[in-house]
């Protein structure tokens, strides 16, 4: 059997857009209508003729509408396999009429959850008629038709128009898979909330995970690799995935990987002085907050000009036209910012390649959550890294104080650490980064390619010294040797900020103290693989 003809449909929907057009859509093709409670009152209210479910079971909607739907009439007419004798015998024998189309969205859980209600009310959302008639009639797709999507009804009704009222099989399928995947999503939601916010259970014994609405990308880290965008069903923060694009090419899975690198960071600075995060390869390369946006730009450039030739830059307040023409002298892949001013907007207009993003409010670098890795046979899953550390919780471990100035950089230092690969190296002076050295196998090497990037900087704009000179140097994790602190101060580092913790502390410390360094440990590592 291919074809289906729509004789009688089955209605039940919370969301009640395209309701009506649907509904008169149906009845004119001569279909009979069956609804219950808010979906039969607004079908009527539309004009319409509609059959109560409790006219269909002879029993009455009860227990607050617990129970409605769950009945044999109702499920009887969607699982029977028509060319079944044995199910077509019991059909007639019981008096259970076959229904060919069922319309059906689901209680508004998320929702209910996302603006804060009782507990009491949410239980109450959670829907079991509504996903107990769409498994029922996805299973006997063979025979019914399920809608599950509003989004849907006009392709349902253009089949119809197309195959004289019926469906195909090969649509039936379709609008089957898309059902299971939305009890799949919707059960995964209310799973999620007990587990993690009603029983606050870090790891459940069941992780259910979703994603919706796939963006299917060109290819993924490679040409050969396929990639897809989704977005989680219910409570999630907003962040590169939600972003708004206002121009520009579509966006690749490199583009969405790096401009999250770059958003995270730039994160760590909102609601402060105007910040730039230039990012390449998922690391940042420069990093600067000064007192205007345009300065910051050309201080974060200026740490590795190199690498930002086709990176992705993120800016933590308004961009404005200078500030972009800046940017777009320089090849730049993916622009992200809170918002953007019309000047700005023209600016990046000249370069149409270039991929303009607006975010709106930044996400909260502190956010809870969990990070989640596949391996081959399993998935990692850890809390998100949302520690973090305040001027308090310095410990200072060398003879020497470090300055105001220079608690300052080993602070900006350490927030620019955790968001560099590991193992991480990063020197900053007044505000932003001097050099970076990021995920090497070992401190030390580290430590000296971002003495040799300040270097480099020095030389090619022609300043007197590398800025590494003065300046404070931030570690992710402590330094096993001396050796790594060494090639920082050889490269005229004068404070360091790192966790601590390792055997040879006191070794490390001593060589801090020869070579006249203050030194502070955080108590907190972070490593980024």
């Amino acid at each position: 059997m291919t074809d289906v003809s729509i004789k009688r449909a089955l209605l039940s929907v919370s969301d009640k857009s395209g309701l009506a057009e649907l509904g008169q859509a149906l009845s004119a093709r001569g279909v009979e209508l069956v609804s219950t409670g808010g979906t039969a009152k607004a079908l009527r209210e539309a004009g319409l003729e509609v059959k109560d479910v409790s006219d269909l079971t002879g029993f009455p909607e009860m227990m607050d509408g617990r129970v409605k739907t769950l009945h044999p009439m109702v499920h009887g007419g969607l699982l029977a396999v028509r060319d079944n004798p044995e199910h077509a015998a019991a059909m007639a024998a019981h008096s259970i009429g076959a229904i060919d189309l069922v319309v059906v969205n689901l209680y508004p859980f998320e929702a209910t959850v996302m603006r804060g209600a009782s507990r009491d009310e949410i239980i109450e959302n959670i829907d079991i008629g509504g996903p107990s008639m769409v498994r029922s009639a996805a299973k006997n797709h063979q025979f019914v038709t399920i809608v599950t999507d509003p989004e849907d009804y006009a392709a349902l009704t253009s089949e119809l128009e197309g195959s004289g009222g019926a469906t195909s099989l090969e649509f039936r399928k379709k609008m089957a898979a898309k059902a299971f995947a939305a009890t799949a999503s919707y059960d995964s939601m209310i799973s999620q909330w007990f587990a993690f916010a009603d029983q606050e259970q870090t790891f459940p014994d069941m992780l259910a995970i979703n994603g919706k609405a796939p963006v299917e990308l060109r290819y993924g880290e490679n040409p050969h690799q396929k990639a897809a965008l989704y977005t989680p069903v219910g409570p999630h923060a907003k962040g590169i995935a939600q972003a708004e694009q206002l121009q520009g090419k579509e966006l690749s899975y490199n583009n969405y990987n790096d401009a999250d690198a770059a958003l995270e960071l730039c994160a760590e600075f909102a609601g402060g002085d105007p910040a730039v995060v230039i990012v390449k390869h998922a690391n940042p390369c420069g990093v600067a907050q000064r007192g205007s946006l345009l300065e910051a730009w050309n201080e974060a450039l200026a740490c590795d000009s190199v690498s930002a030739f086709g990176g992705i830059v993120a800016v933590n307040v308004p961009l404005d036209g200078p500030t972009a023409e800046a940017i777009c002298a320089i090849f730049t892949e993916v622009v992200i910012a809170p918002s953007v001013t019309d000047e700005a907007r023209e600016a990046f207009a000249k370069k149409k390649n270039l991929r303009l993003l607006v975010t709106g409010d930044l996400p909260d670098p502190r956010r809870g959550g969990l990070s989640i890795k596949p391996i081959t046979g399993g998935l990692l899953v850890q809390s998100r890294d949302n520690g973090a550390i305040t001027p308090a919780d310095l410990k200072v471990v060398s003879e020497r104080q470090p300055t105001e100035q220079e608690l300052k950089d080993c602070l900006f230092a350490w927030t620019v650490s955790r968001h560099v690969k590991s193992n991480a190296i990063v020197y900053a002076k007044d505000g932003a980064t001097a050099g970076i050295g990021a995920g090497q196998m070992n401190r030390r090497d580290s430590s000296r390619i971002a003495a040799m990037k300040a270097a480099e900087a020095a030389e090619k704009y022609g300043w007197d010294t590398s800025r590494a000179v003065g300046s404070a140097v931030a570690s992710d994790a402590f330094f096993p040797f001396a050796d790594g602190l060494l090639a920082a101060a050889e490269a005229g580092a004068t404070a360091i900020i790192q966790p601590g913790g390792s055997m040879r502390d006191d070794e490390v410390i001593s060589a801090a103290n020869e070579a006249g360094l203050a030194m502070v440990f955080t108590g907190m590592r972070h490593f980024r693989h």
